[in-house]
């Protein structure tokens, strides 16, 4: 009996106190705005896209591990260079993954209809950046021109990663970008 008025004291603490007993999980502060949210995906994307520089964003990236598997409709972001992330809204809005637990498929969702197209292979390989495992989108079943995607789970539920062209003597980056 004494536990169980124990127990019924310590809840009626926790509500009076206003909070729901559950932790939170702090954010990861790389400075000057640029944070990640463990328990806020809008937060961490409103930061990546509107606060980290892109030498944080980098950091973010090299910090990370390939986490889960991206799976559903996912909306997305390009996150730098400026002009991209400026005209990329009409044209590109996320991608849809058709995955399980080791990857599957993916198709680019275009224009606010929200049509598929470009599907691309998704599995985990070496990253291009730091050789470190993370989730290739091989674009070579599209008609795209040769483009290499990685992306990471930064926080649950969200992805940011890195487009780079396949060329024959280089691989320039395209574009960063954010799917969640």
């Amino acid at each position: 009996m004494r536990s169980f008025l124990l127990v019924a004291l310590s809840l009626i603490v926790v509500t009076i106190g206003g909070t729901s007993g559950v932790a939170r999980a702090a954010p990861l502060d790389y400075g000057n705005g640029c944070a990640l949210y463990p328990d806020n995906r809008a937060a961490t994307v409103d930061a990546l896209r509107f606060r980290c520089s892109p030498q944080q964003a980098a950091q973010i990236y090299a910090a990370a591990s390939p986490g889960a598997v991206p799976t559903g409709v996912l909306n997305g972001w390009v996150t730098s260079p400026p002009p991209l992330a400026l005209l990329a809204p009409p044209f590109w809005i996320g991608k849809t993954f058709y995955t399980g637990p080791n990857g599957g498929m993916l198709q680019n969702r275009l224009t606010g209809a929200g049509f598929e197209a470009w599907p691309a292979f998704v599995y985990i390989g070496a990253s291009w950046v730091d050789q470190q495992p993370t989730w290739v989108l091989d674009y070579a079943p599209s008609p795209t021109p040769p483009v290499h995607d990685e992306i990471r789970e930064i926080t649950p539920g969200v992805w940011f990663g890195y487009s780079y062209w396949r060329g024959i003597f280089a691989s320039p980056q395209l574009l960063a970008f954010i799917v969640a």
